[in-house]
């Protein structure tokens, strides 16, 4: 499973670093991509930032430069520091994980609200 943390409530400008912890999988953790997604009210859930096997990194166009994933494969944990934080970053945000031949994510925690004040 997937167990997500370090949301919360934060200002407009300020930092958050969300963790993923892995345990109990089937499959390996570090040959996996893990990709974070966020889901803000009323909207489709979106995918901002992943991290493959070979810790290669991609990002949505609205966090490039703001956020930043990073994985510790030793203690099976993928983490999300997102700093100058915006109000249009709030949302429920998700970790998933898939292997390297899974079309679409397939282990998903259930998530860690993330708010920000204007």
């Amino acid at each position: 499973q997937l167990v997500e943390s370090g949301g919360g409530l934060v200002q407009a400008g300020g930092s958050l670093r969300l963790s993923c912890a892995a345990s109990g999988s089937i499959f390996s953790f570090r040959l996996n991509t893990v990709g974070w997604h966020r889901q803000a009210p009323g909207e489709q859930r979106e995918l901002v930032a992943s991290i493959n096997s070979d810790s290669i990194t991609n990002y949505a166009s609205s966090v490039k430069g703001r956020f930043t994933v990073s994985r510790d494969d030793a203690e099976n944990t993928v983490f999300l520091q997102m700093d100058r934080l915006k109000p249009e970053d709030t949302g429920v945000y998700y970790c998933a994980t898939k292997r390297s031949f899974d079309a679409t994510f397939i282990l998903w925690g259930e998530g860690t609200q993330v708010t920000v004040s204007p």
